[in-house]
């Protein structure tokens, strides 16, 4: 079988890294989009800031110019936090916008060429604050909302034979992670007493339940939320 091209979001370093070396150390090619270009990447990488409309759709054109797209994980996000009547607006649109919209302009721009193929293989990034953790309005609410587009695109693109799932992070070793929560802090603590695994989990083992869905035989499984969280989801 031909390498397949992965078109990965955010990939320049904690889980979205992890899927480029997952996917590359199975033969496939790895093409990553982040803000900053790292030092090493095991596939293309092109640098672009995703909060800009504009640049995204000139890199997205390019991309797809280069050859189609057999897959996509929407991985690029970021987090603030903030009570009910405490949440900067600016912060929700903000946060909205690179996450939701973001995922919806990747998709689109890389869809024609799934359809040709008739095969394809889209994995969102969500999030177990989903499920109700406090203080996580902005974030929860976006990461919900793309647990919602999961579900409809998988209704709508089965026909074509495209996948379309998201997995679930619980807590993971992320900067985003560690913004918040600092090793060894009371928040911390707090947190992981809701795991039943009691710890928190790594990048590599998120891009484990990623690349599972992007592989051949998960053809059977569309429409799904896979929640890696060290049983999280059980204690909610």
């Amino acid at each position: 079988m031909a390498s397949r091209r992965v078109l990965i979001t955010g990939a320049s370093k904690g889980i979205g890294r992890a899927v480029a070396e997952r996917v590359a150390a199975g033969g496939n090619v790895p093409i990553g989009l982040a803000r900053t270009r790292p030092e090493y990447f095991p596939g293309d990488f092109y640098e672009v800031d995703l909060t800009d409309r504009t640049a995204t759709a000139a890199v997205l054109e390019q991309i797809v110019a280069s050859g189609p797209i057999e897959a996509v994980v929407n991985n690029v996000g970021f987090a603030r936090f903030g009570r009910i009547g405490e949440i900067d607006l600016d912060d929700l649109s903000e946060i909205y916008d690179l996450n939701v919209r973001t995922t919806v302009q990747v998709v689109q721009a890389v869809l024609p060429g799934m359809k040709t193929a008739g095969w394809g293989r889209i994995v969102n990034v969500t999030s177990m604050t989903t499920l109700g953790t406090p203080e996580r309005t902005p974030y929860a609410a976006a990461k919900a909302a793309l647990e919602a587009c999961t579900r409809i695109w998988a209704n709508e693109l089965a026909s074509a034979g495209i996948t379309v799932n998201a997995v679930a992070p619980g807590p993971t070793e992320t900067e985003l992670y560690r913004e918040r929560s600092p090793i060894g802090s009371e928040r911390e603590a707090r947190f992981l007493e809701t795991i039943p695994l009691h710890r928190v989990g790594t990048p590599r083992e998120i891009a484990h339940a990623i690349c599972a869905l992007l592989d051949e035989d998960a053809g059977y499984i569309t429409g799904q939320i896979v929640r890696a969280d060290g049983g999280g989801s059980i204690a909610a």
